[in-house]
């Protein structure tokens, strides 16, 4: 049976400035105080949605990680 729930920890924790996001729940309790305009964003969207696929679906923390991974990270620069 696959584990769920908000209090399942990453297996590498995500470092956000001086923040240390250990579980899907920090990682969801963050993505809410941003300001608004940047919580509405796509990006930050799509990494809610997969925190609460993850915590309510279960399934591995390293999607809901990378979600919230890719949200961060700049997009990468295309070479020209």
């Amino acid at each position: 049976m696959t584990e769920r729930g908000w209090g399942r920890r990453f297996e590498d924790p995500i470092t956000i400035g001086n923040r240390v996001l250990v579980t899907l729940l920090d990682a969801g309790e963050y993505i809410a105080t941003l300001p608004k305009q940047q919580h509405a964003a796509p990006k930050w969207q799509a990494a809610m949605e997969t925190l609460i696929l993850v915590a309510e679906g279960g399934g591995p923390t390293m999607f809901a990680r990378i979600g919230v991974l890719r949200a961060v990270e700049p997009p990468p620069r295309l070479k020209v």
